[in-house]
């Protein structure tokens, strides 16, 4: 019986091996602990590590959205049920629904849903950047720029050129200037905050300066800009966005790993192959370029850049930087935003900055009041 035993084990060794040798390859390539290994269907050596809980969170903030907007396209003067908006939305049922729906609430909805993604997104790229909460567009005022020469060409002063392009060179100049005033802390440090604070205040002067020197009419033309208002958007500047927005988290997805490095000292950045200069200046011109495109549809709406990255962070994963996150938690704040201005005290109509604003200036100073979240490490 024993000498049975022995053969059996003796005959069964060299599987054993195999199968231990079997378990040590699967080891090696095992996900680490709260991911998921996605292997790419045209190269079975290479795989996409998935962490569960930013997966999650995405999902989660993706549902949310869904609810939001369908209750953007319901809530109104006309209220319409969620089963008849989702049919105005394919054109079919009441035609009263297709109107209300495709004609007036559906752009509306597009707008905030593309420039709270953009603003957010952007929010994230140069918080990282600049290791620190506060570092947002609207705060170092990039925001302030775009929409100084936005005004500009709303309020005609010979520039034929429409607030699109506007935008971007305003946000280029408020770049530019911040990064020149700021000297070689470049991104990093406190001096490239004030510096952009003091910019943004110069241009936020200017933009008051250019309505109070027009006439009633032009100037109230322009006020949407200056607070943020999704109300009649052109339709030329939201489909821009689109496209830009697009390319942009395209463009973020692949610098991600880079963004993830870049929280760390630039040395350790260096010694993972990181091209730190590259990155930064791709990182800098993606978040100025989606900053411009949203000011051009929306105006200056910036406390979405600084709370829509801050609830994407609490709700994924420290491994990587939530790029995708912020999207989707900017589109959900704007669209909930616009749809509480337009619901609360209708028939007046709050615009969407003011909203943002008084949900945002207690979130700021939340976190100034906090010193040891300051900094992204």
């Amino acid at each position: 019986m024993d000498l049975s035993s022995s053969s059996v084990m003796s005959h069964d060794a060299p599987q054993t091996d195999g199968a231990m040798q079997a378990s040590r390859d699967e080891a090696q390539v095992a996900p680490p602990t709260g991911s998921w290994r996605l292997p790419l269907p045209f190269s079975a050596a290479h795989a996409v590590l998935l962490d569960k809980r930013s997966v999650s969170a995405n999902l989660l903030l993706g549902g949310l959205l869904a609810v939001v907007a369908l209750l953007s396209l319901c809530l109104g003067s006309a209220l319409i049920s969620p089963l008849a908006a989702i049919r105005a939305l394919l054109g079919q049922g009441d035609a009263m629904a297709v109107f209300v729906v495709q004609e007036l609430r559906l752009a509306r909805l597009m707008a905030g849903l593309l420039t709270g993604a953009a603003f957010a997104l952007a929010g994230c790229l140069m918080q990282t950047l600049a290791r620190n909460r506060l570092a947002t567009p609207g705060i170092i005022g990039i925001d302030n720029g775009a929409t100084a020469f936005a005004v500009a060409s709303v309020v005609g002063l010979g520039i034929s050129l429409a607030p699109p392009p506007m935008s971007l060179a305003g946000a280029a100049v408020a770049t530019a200037i911040t990064f020149g005033l700021a000297g070689g802390a470049g991104t990093r440090g406190y001096r490239f905050i004030v510096a952009g604070i003091g910019v943004g205040a110069v241009f936020g002067a200017l933009t008051q300066l250019l309505l109070a020197r027009v006439a009633i009419d032009v100037a109230n033309s322009a006020y949407p800009w200056t607070v943020g208002s999704l109300n009649a958007r052109s339709g030329d500047a939201v489909l821009i966005l689109g496209v830009g927005l697009a390319v942009g988290v395209v463009i973020a997805q692949l610098l991600a790993r880079s963004m993830a490095v870049l929280r760390f000292s630039d040395a350790v950045a260096q010694g993972l192959g990181i091209r730190v200069r590259l990155c930064r200046l791709l990182a800098l011109a993606l978040a100025v370029g989606l900053t411009a495109l949203a000011v051009a549809v929306a105006g200056p709406v910036g406390l979405v850049a600084l709370i829509g990255p801050e609830i994407a962070r609490h709700l994924s994963s420290r491994r990587g930087v939530p790029l995708v996150g912020s999207a989707l938690a900017g589109a959900v704040l704007m669209v909930a935003a616009d749809l509480a201005g337009r619901l609360l005290f209708a028939p007046i109509e709050i615009p969407v900055g003011i909203v943002t604003a008084v949900v945002g200036g207690p979130f700021l100073l939340w976190i100034l009041l906090r010193p040891a979240a300051r900094d992204l490490t």
